[in-house]
């Protein structure tokens, strides 16, 4: 077996649960190897010590899962049919109904669980979705590979993003001179909505672009990644266009001086919730303490948004192979907002930074 399965059947048998059904795709691809958006059709593995494990998927992904490497059975059904009577079928084929199974809540719909119920009303349905964010949350050398390799492409995004600026250019604009650059460059996709935001709609955490037209003295705010070889890259960066105001600028270097502070409280075994407190201390200490509203970071690799939360109540300590951003912010309305993001990988020597671009302020003209 792989080792990801086999490493799956160990935290089963340390949970004393028999099985596990993975339906998030993000799970689905770390175990398989197979990345699909199945839309509202059923794409799931099962696990268990029982038996191999088997794919379940639409026939007309059989080959592309093969492709990617799946060597176990595969429940692989038509659109006319039940996927989980075919699964019903399979495990009594087996001889093993499970009398436990995991399940990711998250990602579980009600009717999906009631149709498990349907043709499994023995078996006790339990949420375990922790059971493979705790396996994710530790990298090997590959995907640390694939994770340089798009923060690389996501400095790429920040410079082409400031490269575009120029007086009366919309936030769309300038995402589309961002994605059109990083397509040229071999990229699939983004790992979420590209961010360029201009002036005091920088005040924003999760602002949305629009039209708005850049203007002298806006602040400008990038935040994207993209997906390389399956994994996400996560940056932002905040630049001044032609000029800055006296406040603007003691924002950005406080924002920049809490986000050092949190690099370098990232020490092995340190509890994650000591980041934020670094950074939140500083920011508190420097008045503008209730501008940052959000964590400081989270964990990054096939999601960009995955375990561990870094928040301040988290004692989860730093081990080596975690990826994670850190990202203060201070965000005040009718002045602006100011966000300074890295990647960063724990190795055994410390805290490495995968985004490289440029920290100390800019001002573009």
């Amino acid at each position: 077996m792989s080792n990801r399965i086999v490493a799956l059947i160990n935290e089963l048998q340390n949970n004393k649960l028999e099985s596990i059904l993975i339906t998030s795709p993000a799970n689905v691809y770390y175990m398989s190897n197979y990345y699909t958006d199945p839309h509202e059709r059923v794409v799931a593995v099962y696990v268990t010590e029982a038996h191999d494990p088997v794919l379940i998927l639409p026939a007309m992904e059989k080959e592309d899962a093969k492709a990617a490497g799946w060597n176990y059975p595969m429940i692989d059904y038509h659109d006319h049919e039940d996927p989980w009577e075919l699964f019903l079928a399979f495990l009594n084929k087996q001889g093993k109904i499970p009398n436990s199974l995991g399940v990711e809540e998250d990602y579980l719909t009600l009717s999906r669980f009631q149709s498990l119920q349907a043709i499994l009303p023995e078996t006790k349905v339990i949420n375990k979705q922790e059971v493979v964010a705790t396996l994710r949350v530790i990298k090997n050398d590959t995907e640390y590979e694939y994770l340089k390799r798009a923060a690389e492409l996501a400095d790429l995004g920040v410079q082409t993003g400031i490269n575009a600026l120029k007086e009366g250019i919309s936030e769309l604009e300038v995402i589309a001179a961002i994605e059109y650059e990083l397509k040229k460059h071999g990229v699939q996709g983004m790992s979420f909505s590209t961010m360029a935001l201009f002036g005091k709609k920088t005040a924003s955490p999760h602002g949305t672009p629009g039209s708005a037209k850049l203007e002298s003295g806006d602040l400008v705010l990038f935040d994207l990644g993209v997906i390389y070889n399956g994994y996400c890259s996560d940056i932002t960066r905040t630049v001044a266009f032609k000029s800055i105001t006296a406040e603007q600028e003691k924002i950005y270097n406080t924002v920049l001086d809490g986000q050092l502070k949190a690099i370098e409280a990232s020490q092995l075994g340190t509890p994650v919730g000591n980041i934020d407190k670094a950074a939140r201390d500083h920011i508190a200490e420097k008045g503008y303490g209730e501008y940052f509203n959000h964590r400081i970071g989270h964990g990054l690799g096939i999601e960009t948004h995955e375990y561990p939360s870094l928040h301040g109540k988290n004692t989860l300590p730093l081990q080596k192979g975690m990826c994670y951003t850190i990202e203060p912010g201070i965000y005040v309305p009718q002045i602006g907002g100011v966000r300074i993001e890295d990647m960063v990988f724990m190795t055994d020597t410390g805290a490495e930074i995968l985004t490289k671009f440029p920290k100390k302020l800019q001002i573009i003209n």
